[in-house]
């Protein structure tokens, strides 16, 4: 699904811990690594969407998280050409990003429920310590869901 302006929808999902430090996973088969995201589907809504993709890339219900909150607005970023699967398909991506506190445990985190596994390994780690990590075209879109959803924990200023 794609909407007129080409941009796909999708969700974006940082999930915290206790300690507040973020999930960040290895995408399987290549170098980088991110923050859990995915497409919405045509029947669904942002919420039901973020409970699918949670499913399908990190094993867990939503019985395992809680939500803290949202982002108000969606935040876009363009997929430049050589990263696209199908170039000329699509602009970008327009997410809505949910902050996530884990309130089961770890032992809950499954990367092999999907029949094509999205990661192959995971660790927690600071809060803002993905800005410098993410690729360069997704940076402005992290550093816009993690500045606006900082508030509701107990975080230090953005840098």
């Amino acid at each position: 699904m794609i909407d007129k302006d080409g941009y796909r929808p999708n969700v974006g999902i940082i999930l915290c811990n206790a300690q507040d430090r973020v999930f960040w996973a290895h995408r399987r088969g290549q170098d980088g690594w991110q923050f859990p995201q995915g497409g919405i589907q045509s029947h669904e809504g942002p919420e039901q969407a973020l409970y699918r993709e949670l499913h399908e890339e990190v094993g867990l219900e939503s019985v395992h998280v809680a939500i803290i909150g949202r982002t108000r607005e969606w935040l876009y970023y363009d997929i430049p050409g050589r990263y696209q699967r199908r170039p000329g398909k699509f602009k970008g991506q327009k997410q809505i990003w949910y902050l996530l506190r884990l309130g089961a445990g770890e032992e809950h985190v499954r990367l092999d429920l999907s029949p094509r596994p999205e990661f192959d390994a995971w660790r927690w780690v600071d809060y803002w310590w993905p800005l410098d990590q993410i690729v360069e075209f997704k940076r402005q879109v992290y550093r816009q869901a993690l500045t606006e959803l900082a508030p509701l924990l107990a975080q230090p200023a953005a840098r």
